[in-house]
């Protein structure tokens, strides 16, 4: 059964699995396109694409920017956007800077809670340039802290918890702007993690379709049957493209996998062309 998978995690980011693993995982799963997604860096789309052209599954070039709402995060996928783009570049750049700033802060609370771990097993056990906080709870678990990434999260790392140390990230709109400015197609990722009522995700998507907002990530592993109808119908409502994708992570995200998520996902190859023609006309 074929299908297709829009967002996906390698060790170029906070993946614990190579370009080459997923890649490998995308075919056993059916996967004929699919993008690399990976947090604030496009590093992996050349091998993901030379990669494809062996396997005979298409290569999406994508990329995950982390932007700033209110207290919290939140996610905007990029798609069929010039990686190449100096511009592009230099603001990823800038985005994976303020996590080596921030990280070695963490570190520093977790020592002054007690865990004696240093930034530089952190960055050896990442092995990319962009280093998060996934790492770290990837080594919380390697030093049997903790017995998952979540874990590490709910105890130490996310926001409110006493190791979080908040980062410099750009505004929503001006991540839509970035991904237009480099040809891309904008997408709103995973909409249950926005921290607001039906009316305030509302709004908040019409606000972003007017700075140029292309799409809605609705199928994604964790969104329950009624989160994707309700999903649906807010694209429907604002004119926007479907998307939808795994978010594969791999040890971090142990249940989810490649093309499935969690067993139940199916991404139709017919949202790809409408996404392709969006990029094209932008």
């Amino acid at each position: 059964m074929s299908r297709i998978d829009l967002h996906l995690h390698t060790t170029h980011s906070d993946g614990s699995f190579s370009t080459r693993d997923v890649m490998a995982f995308a075919k056993q799963a059916g996967v004929t396109a699919l993008a690399i997604t990976d947090h604030d860096i496009v590093e992996g789309i050349a091998e993901a694409t030379a990669i494809g052209a062996e396997l005979g599954i298409e290569v999406v070039p994508g990329v995950e920017i982390s932007s700033r709402l209110g207290e919290s995060e939140l996610h905007i996928l990029g798609y069929f956007l010039n990686w190449t783009d100096p511009l592009l570049a230099q603001r990823l750049s800038t985005l994976r800077d303020s996590r080596h700033t921030r990280n070695p802060k963490i570190v520093q609370r977790l020592n002054e809670l007690g865990i004696p771990i240093t930034y530089e097993e952190v960055r050896a056990l990442a092995g990319t340039e962009s280093v998060g906080r996934p790492h770290i709870a990837r080594l919380l678990m390697e030093k049997k802290f903790v017995t998952s990434a979540k874990e590490a999260f709910d105890r130490y790392l996310a926001n409110g918890r006493p190791a979080f140390v908040d980062r410099e990230l750009p505004e929503p709109a001006e991540a839509v702007r970035w991904i237009r400015e480099a040809g891309g197609v904008p997408v709103l990722a995973h909409p249950t993690w926005v921290r607001t009522s039906a009316d305030g995700l509302r709004t908040l998507v019409r606000d972003l379709k007017a700075a140029g907002l292309g799409g809605i990530e609705v199928h994604y592993s964790t969104h329950t049957p009624s989160q994707t109808t309700e999903y649906l119908e807010l694209a429907k409502q604002c004119d926007l493209l479907v998307t939808g994708g795994s978010d594969f992570h791999g040890v971090t995200k142990p249940d989810i996998e490649v093309g499935i998520g969690r067993g139940q996902l199916k991404v139709s190859e017919k949202l790809l062309d409408p996404l392709r023609k969006a990029a094209t006309s932008n």
